[in-house]
């Protein structure tokens, strides 16, 4: 059940406390950092994809703000200077602290809101892989169960002069690419394998597998890498060993059958995320999708994949907070009428300015997200990826509690949805 907290005197549930705490980010104290980084996994350095988990075990990514700040500083180029306008305004409610008791507690201004937990200790960001390619800044151990590849290539898009405006690695590849310098170095297959091995094997701190590049313009070889990926992974540590799920992020290819090679290899899920729906705005926040890749392109892909391994085989990923509500639950229901799952991933506003702001919406927005798409998982059915919820998705979490969110909207009980074997 989900556990509800006073905000202002107002009550908001974990989801709507997740959402606010994604969007507006947190000031973490050092003494959090002092007590609790020897024996948990939290630590002074925002590649960490920091969390923390609220009492009814609900995710929440930790960004602090005063640690993103120094990071960006440290990284910053002409471009990123011109956008410090944008990052004066950045400012939040919510602090992490330690209570008198010892306990790591969230505060919203001068009030205690909930204690919290950290996730028990890991080892993983001290590794290097046998190349000498140092694990952090390369993968990240999201929420409870997961490792993430983010950026395994650099974007096309982004080094085209098109990257996504919220983008921030986009942004980074796009100011390299126009400065004639080199892009960064990218884990190798045996990096990425050596790292899955550590995690899912060495550790056991993952049981669910993300793998995702930046947008190519040879979509064919795109499909072909993943492969080659995936293979190299199950060489080493092995994808039986993997219990959750592999979910791949690619750009659909021009031939949709092409993704048959991922499948193929050991994808459970794939996403070929559109990230906004309303198509004004996807032109402007997505150029480079909108340009190279077009709408028809995502929705082909996606429904070929429904039609030829079933539903919730496909995905696609919003950037939720970049668009109207009704926009994105209208391309959420689309979506899932053909038996794709749409993922709601919360806006966070502090890499890039998107249409020139670094602010998110509100509670009620997100509230009407939440509530929209515990209906659409309902009605047709839908399963999100994950387990316990991703760091910075609301789409499991909303799930997980989607009868219960249904008939708090309503102010009617629901019925439960059909299995996916059903579906």
């Amino acid at each position: 059940m989900l556990r509800t907290y006073q905000i202002d005197g107002e009550k908001v549930d974990s989801i709507d406390l997740k959402s606010l705490v994604i969007s507006k980010g947190i000031k973490v104290s050092n003494e959090v950092y002092k007590k609790f980084s020897s024996t948990n996994r939290i630590y002074p350095d925002p590649l960490t994809c920091n969390c923390f988990i609220l009492p009814d075990k609900t995710v929440v990514q930790m960004t602090d703000i005063a640690l993103h700040l120094n990071y960006l500083k440290s990284a910053m180029s002409l471009q990123n200077l011109k956008q410090m306008k944008y990052f004066l305004q950045m400012n939040t409610p919510f602090r992490l602290k330690v209570s008198d008791s010892g306990k790591p507690v969230l505060m919203h201004g001068e009030s205690t809101v909930t204690e919290v937990e950290f996730l028990p200790e890991s080892h993983f960001y001290e590794q290097m892989t046998s190349s000498g390619m140092p694990y952090l800044g390369n993968a990240v151990l999201q929420g409870v169960d997961t490792l993430s590849f983010q950026c395994l290539w650099a974007c096309d898009y982004a080094r085209a002069g098109y990257p996504c405006q919220f983008c921030y690695s986009g942004g980074v590849f796009e100011q390299l690419e126009k400065r004639g310098k080199p892009m960064p170095p990218v884990p190798s297959l045996r990096d990425a394998a050596e790292m899955t091995d550590y995690a899912v094997n060495r550790e056991k701190v993952a049981k669910i597998l993300q793998l995702t590049g930046g947008s190519t313009m040879d979509t064919r070889a795109e499909c072909a890498l993943i492969r080659d990926y995936l293979k190299e992974i199950d060489s080493v540590a092995g994808l039986k060993n993997i219990s959750g799920e592999v979910l791949i992020y690619t750009t659909p290819p021009a031939d949709p059958s092409e993704i048959d090679k991922v499948f193929a290899a050991g994808a459970d899920r794939v996403a070929c995320s559109l990230e906004v729906w309303d198509e004004k705005l996807a032109q402007i926040i997505t150029p480079g999708k909108w340009k190279f890749t077009t709408r028809k392109r995502h929705l082909d892909c996606q429904k070929y994949i429904s039609k030829e391994y079933g539903p919730n085989k496909a995905c696609s990923s919003f950037v939720v907070g970049l668009e109207p509500a009704k926009s994105f639950l209208e391309g959420a229901e689309y979506l899932a009428s053909e038996g794709i799952v749409p993922i709601a991933s919360v806006w966070i506003p502090f890499g890039r300015p998107v249409m020139g702001k670094m602010q998110a919406p509100g509670l009620d927005y997100y509230r009407e997200v939440k509530e929209g798409l515990a209906e659409i998982y309902i009605k047709y059915g839908i399963e999100p990826p994950g387990d316990t919820g991703f760091n910075v998705c609301i789409c499991r979490d909303t799930w997980n509690h989607r009868s219960e969110v249904s008939s708090n909207a309503t102010g009617e009980g629901c019925c439960e949805p059909k299995s996916m074997a059903e579906s």
